[in-house]
């Protein structure tokens, strides 16, 4: 059996990524490399590197290799995942009416990206083509469901203003007699492939039987450097996360993604804000979210404030995308609060009442459960980057970048040969044509190998790329 990992506590950022023709080096010196840098060293080197692009339509599609010192020792792929929170994933579908089941999925849209919270900006490894990474969660099932959320509210008289928390959405449950709230474990399987290098595209698929849940999804971004930050938007693959419930009739959410600038750059302190809209849907129950992230000025201290409505919508009639224009009638609830702190909900259009849905104050990163090296293939993340990442974690960053170089020179390589010969490469796990609804399908050999990990069983046969 694996042991149980801690996920790293950072924040991905797509300063680089590895894709196109073109290659711009940085030119360190053997001495430099080996030095152990600092976060303000780390920013000027970055910040020069990225001054180079000013004017660039998606630096995201530029390759430039940048030295090992400033990245972290993590695999792209098994950090770039939405469940660093997953007892929201398995608490989605518990409550029995369609609009506690919306708030639901909100909880766990607030909880995904927690890293954000309570880690810094960060530059993993790029993706080579066909690598893939798996891993489980064990979920406890401690969080309330909506009602449940109410119940307590209205029991402890707690407002908007309370700044009381515990680890389940601010509720101090262990004071209240909650007996549908208990501390079973519900398992996540996880598997995610680099599916495509032209533009960098990966696909992922996460599934607990247990609870009746599935999303899946493909992720690619694009970036623009501005001069002043980052700004990241979703790539033209990325439609965003779909969650299906198949325990409530198959229900399926479509999440889409905001944008996300990256700052601090000129001060020495890089900060991550979310900006614009993104949309929550539910067609079958004919619901629909609108979240809208205020961006400050650049001047004023980002306060990471959103604020969205839940409302009743037309899915063949759909041409709502701002909150001012949805009728209040049409309105079943408001959303409120600071997405790095906490979040509130009050229902219908003009309530007061506001009531605790998520607090991300006590919350902590998740273990994750992966294959023992030993049963890791030469293409898996962890196995394939391992070296890199020794020699990382011991600062010897010139031998890092070396093997780094080394590692990405042999993947073009391949894809010369691969050229050369006319062979037509196809992911292992996923279906190779990207489709254009946003949801990957499983091969074969990926739905064999997703029902494997949810039974622990880590055996993989190598293949030849």
């Amino acid at each position: 059996m694996a042991s149980p990992e801690s996920s790293k506590s950072h924040m991905d950022s797509i300063f680089s990524s590895e894709t196109s023709s073109t290659d711009h080096s940085t030119e360190e010196t053997s001495t430099d490399l080996d030095k152990q840098p600092n976060e303000s060293s780390k920013l000027r080197t970055l910040l020069s590197i990225l001054r180079k692009f000013s004017g660039v339509a998606d630096i995201a599609s530029v390759r430039f290799s940048l030295p090992a010192q400033l990245l972290e020792p993590i695999p792209n792929l098994e950090y770039w995942n939405y469940f660093d929170q997953p007892s929201a994933f398995i608490a989605i579908g518990k409550s029995n009416d369609a609009l506690g089941r919306m708030l639901e999925v909100l909880r766990f849209w607030f909880t995904k990206d927690l890293k954000y919270v309570k880690g810094k900006p960060c530059k993993p490894y790029n993706s080579t083509l066909g690598e893939f990474f798996r891993c489980n969660w064990e979920a406890e099932d401690f969080l309330p469901t909506i009602s449940e959320l109410v119940s307590i509210s209205e029991a402890t008289g707690r407002t908007s203003r309370s700044k009381k928390s515990s680890r389940s959405s601010s509720v101090a449950t262990q004071n209240i007699n909650l007996g549908s709230i208990n501390e079973k474990k519900a398992k996540i399987s996880f598997l995610t492939e680099q599916v495509s290098h032209h533009p960098p595209v990966s696909a992922f698929i996460a599934e607990c039987p247990e609870m009746g849940l599935r999303a899946c999804g493909f992720d690619q971004l694009t970036a623009r450097f501005t001069g002043m930050s980052v700004k990241v938007t979703p790539g033209e693959h990325n439609l965003g996360i779909y969650i299906n419930l198949t325990k409530r009739d198959n229900e399926e959410y479509h999440l889409t993604h905001p944008a996300a600038h990256i700052s601090g750059f000129l001060i020495g302190g890089i900060n991550v804000t979310i900006c614009e809209e993104c949309y929550i849907t539910c067609e079958k129950t004919k619901i629909k979210t609108i979240l809208n992230y205020i961006e400050e000025g650049w001047l004023g201290r980002a306060r990471n404030k959103v604020e969205g409505v839940i409302f009743k919508y037309d899915p063949n009639n759909d041409h709502i995308s701002k909150i001012k224009e949805v009728p209040e009638s049409d309105i079943l609830a408001r959303i409120s609060g600071f997405w790095k702190e906490s979040v509130h909900f009050s229902y219908g259009a003009h309530s007061k009442s506001q009531i605790p849905l998520i607090d991300l104050t006590p919350l902590n990163l998740p273990q994750k459960i992966v294959p023992p090296m030993e049963n890791q293939l030469s293409n898996e993340s962890r196995h394939q980057w391992s070296s890199v990442t020794d020699a990382i974690n011991a600062h010897q960053y010139s031998k890092a970048t070396t093997l780094k170089d080394e590692l990405e020179e042999k993947e073009r390589a391949k894809a010369r040969e691969r050229e050369k010969k006319g062979f037509n490469w196809n992911p292992r796990f996923f279906v190779g044509t990207i489709p254009t609804n946003g949801r990957p399908e499983l091969t074969l050999e990926g739905k064999e190998a997703l029902t494997r990990l949810q039974e622990d069983e880590w055996e993989l046969e190598e293949r030849n790329m």
